[in-house]
């Protein structure tokens, strides 16, 4: 058997090497979040699991359990709007405050004050976020006081406590919260844009719509598509801005997944269950996180 001469063990130190760095990462990683990713896969085939010590196989009963359960569905639904209103909203509203504070006709000076109101929503947390909005929107808060002098409404609402606007009245709270990753992206791609593209269209007479739709938006695009792919993931996950609002109430009306599942594994202590909704939501997930991945790639 003869020995390794140096060349080869130079080699074998550069290929191992990187995965020593890795190491501590990896390990920490594997800790804190595959080891209690495979728990709780295996808590969802589990009967009376963590509750119990001599618990059995149960198979898919509790996958079958929460997909015959019609708060599944309705909090599924609730998601999906609250998701996709607010990546539309946050989209818009982002594009639009980043298109102002990109332009050349409000002065440096406003503009940096601007930029620095418009990103006040970014620097609260969900639970001040929470707050702010359960006071303005509180029925004897400043939102209803408004309108009613306004002659917009006759009576106060309970924009909070109510089935037909609890829904509407968190997914704007939260839009609110999210459109400044859109604008500070947005603004960032906007300035990246060759302006001799603008100076051949105004050459070419485009208007200022053209400009927008047929340069600044397809220029933007691959921005776009990757923050709302981010944001949705991120947004379907919400839970403490629901829970601190309405609680996933009333009466079920802003129950999203995230509430679904806490509410089954600490108010019901279903835990075998709570583990089911919480392995659905993880390969939601992983299914959005897989089409990010493949779009970043292809770009």
């Amino acid at each position: 058997m003869t020995a390794r001469g140096p060349k080869a063990n130079y080699k074998l130190g550069r290929t191992v090497a990187p995965y020593l760095y890795l190491s501590p990462s990896l390990l920490v990683v594997g800790l804190l979040m595959l080891l209690p990713m495979g728990m709780v896969i295996t808590y969802s085939f589990q009967e009376s699991a963590v509750l119990r010590p001599d618990t059995s196989f149960a198979g898919f009963k509790h996958y079958a359990a929460v997909f015959g359960d019609e708060v599944f569905w309705a909090s599924l639904w609730h998601t999906l709007y609250f998701t996709i209103a607010s990546v539309v909203a946050h989209m818009t509203i982002g594009l639009a405050f980043a298109l102002m504070l990109n332009s050349n006709r409000i002065s440096p000076m406003l503009r940096s004050v601007l930029r620095v109101l418009y990103i006040l929503p970014w620097l609260f947390t969900q639970v001040i976020i929470a707050v702010i909005w359960r006071l303005l929107l509180d029925p004897n808060g400043v939102v209803n006081s408004i309108l009613i002098d306004l002659g917009i409404i006759g009576s106060k609402v309970e924009w909070f406590s109510s089935v037909e606007t609890a829904l509407h009245a968190v997914t704007f709270a939260n839009i609110w919260a999210g459109y400044p990753l859109f604008m500070v992206s947005l603004l960032a791609g906007l300035q990246g844009i060759p302006k001799d593209l603008y100076e051949a269209a105004d050459i070419d007479g485009a208007t200022g719509p053209q400009k927008l739709f047929f340069i600044t938006i397809p220029q933007l695009m691959p921005i776009i598509v990757s923050i709302s792919l981010l944001d949705f993931i991120w947004t379907m996950q919400v839970f403490p801005l629901i829970w601190l609002t309405t609680g996933g109430g009333p009466i079920y009306a802003t129950e999203v997944l995230s509430t679904y599942t806490y509410k089954l594994a600490f108010s019901q202590y279903n835990l075998a269950q709570a583990s089911a909704s919480a392995v659905t939501i993880l390969l939601i997930s992983v299914g959005l996180t897989l089409f990010y991945i493949r779009h970043q790639k292809a770009r």
